[in-house]
C-alpha cells in the first residue's frame, strides 16, 4: 500500500497508514498473502520524528521523501505517456 503526501511528514500519517493496512489485512488479505507493506512518500521528513512516530507500530511501514524536478530524465521519457496522450484519454472518458 503506497500513500503519497504533498506535505512534510506528520506523525499522524503513520497512524493513518497503519489503520489502512489493518483494514486491508482484515478484509482482503488471505493466508496465502505476504504481510501488507506500507510505503509513505512525503515532500520531506525529519528522521527523529519518523522514528518516534513508527516506534511501537509492528506493521512494516517505510517513509521516504520525494523531490520535484522540472525535467523528466531521458530513461523515463519512452515509458510514460505524453501530455497529449493523457489529454486525449481524459477527453475520451468524458
Amino acid at each position: 500500500m503506497v500513500e503519497l503526501k504533498a506535505t512534510s511528514f506528520k506523525p499522524e500519517y503513520a497512524g493513518k497508514l497503519n489503520f489502512y493496512i489493518a483494514v486491508v489485512d482484515s478484509l482482503m488479505k488471505t493466508e496465502a498473502d505476504n504481510p501488507t507493506l506500507g510505503i509513505l512518500i512525503c515532500k520531506s521528513k525529519k528522521k527523529t520524528v519518523v522514528e518516534y512516530s513508527l516506534k511501537g507500530i509492528n506493521t512494516p511501514i517505510g517513509v521516504s521523501e520525494y523531490s520535484i524536478t522540472q525535467h523528466l530524465p531521458d530513461e523515463f521519457k519512452s515509458s510514460l505517456p505524453t501530455i497529449e496522450e493523457i489529454e486525449a484519454e481524459l477527453d475520451n472518458r468524458k
